[in-house]
C-alpha cells in the first residue's frame, strides 16, 4: 500500500495506521519502534508504544502497555471483543498476556523471526484469537530496520 491509496476507516489498515504513529513517537523516544492499539467496537480504547527505556523494565513492551489500558478503560481483565493492532508480531511474554486477556483478534505488521510467538508450537494464544499478519509489514519492518541501523551508527 502506497500513501496515495485511500485507507477505508475501520479497516485493519485504518487502525495498523494508528499503532504506526504510536511506534513513530517510539522511534523519537529511542525506544525500539513497535505501536500498539487496542479496538473494540470500531473505537480506539487503548495506545501504546515500547516504554522499556523509559521505565526501565524489559516488560514494559507496547502490547503489555495496551492490555492494561485497555482492562482499565473496560472495567475488566477479560478483552473478549476487542482486537490489538501491534506493529511487530508479538513475542511470547506478549502471547501470554494476551492468552489471558482472551483477546480475541491480534492484527500484526512485520514477523519477528527471531523471538516472535509463532516460532512456538503448540502456541501461547488463545485457541479462539484470531491472528491476522502482514497488515503495512514493510512500513512496520522498514521503521525497525531504520532504528536498529541508527543505533549501529
Amino acid at each position: 500500500m502506497n500513501s496515495n491509496d485511500t485507507i477505508t476507516p475501520f479497516s485493519d489498515e485504518y487502525f495498523m495506521k494508528q499503532a504506526m504513529q504510536e511506534a513513530y513517537k517510539a522511534f523519537e523516544e529511542d525506544e525500539i519502534p513497535v505501536g500498539a492499539v487496542i479496538v473494540s467496537n470500531n473505537r480506539i480504547i487503548a495506545r501504546s508504544h515500547n516504554l522499556t527505556e523509559r521505565l526501565n523494565d524489559v516488560t514494559a513492551h507496547a502490547e503489555m502497555q495496551a492490555i492494561t489500558s485497555a482492562a482499565n478503560y473496560l472495567g475488566g481483565k477479560y478483552l473478549k471483543d476487542c482486537t490489538l493492532y501491534v506493529t511487530l508480531e508479538p513475542c511470547n511474554m506478549c502471547a501470554g498476556a494476551l492468552a489471558w486477556s482472551q483477546i480475541s483478534r491480534i492484527v500484526y505488521g512485520a514477523g519477528d523471526e527471531k523471538r516472535g510467538f509463532s516460532r512456538f508450537t503448540p502456541s501461547p494464544l488463545h485457541p479462539r484469537t484470531e491472528v491476522v499478519s502482514g497488515i503495512l509489514e514493510e512500513e512496520s519492518s522498514e521503521l525497525i530496520k531504520s532504528f536498529f541501523a541508527k543505533k549501529r551508527n
